[in-house]
């Protein structure tokens, strides 16, 4: 089973910054795409931004400039640096693992990040 173990939210001011971390642990492989989703309080779900294994990367256009994904495959992590955050950045971040040979996406707990204004 695939455990993801998400950390580094907090608040910040606005025009602040903040990394996320996300470790997985369990049957995972260095292949599997990794991700980052987030929730706003009575809005929908919506994509951040992924990563696959060769470091390809994808990005909201709500995020373009000023969040980066990267990973460390040595040390199964994920991060997500966020820079120029703003007060719509806040919500609950996700991180997500992808497992195309189970046709299955695993999820960890989230982290709240709060902006300021």
């Amino acid at each position: 089973q695939v455990q993801l173990a998400e950390s580094g939210g907090g608040l910040v001011q606005f025009g602040g910054f903040l990394r996320l971390s996300c470790a997985a642990s369990g049957s995972i492989l260095s292949i599997y795409r990794m991700g980052w989703y987030r929730q706003a309080p009575g809005k929908q779900g919506e994509f951040v931004a992924r990563i696959t294994s060769g470091g390809s990367t994808d990005y909201a256009d709500s995020v373009k400039g000023r969040f980066t994904i990267s990973r460390d495959n040595a040390k199964n992590t994920v991060y997500l640096q966020m820079n120029s955050l703003k007060p719509e950045d806040t919500a609950v971040y996700y991180c997500a693992l992808d497992s195309p040979l189970a046709a299955t996406t695993y999820w960890g707990q989230g982290t709240q990040v709060t902006v300021s204004s």
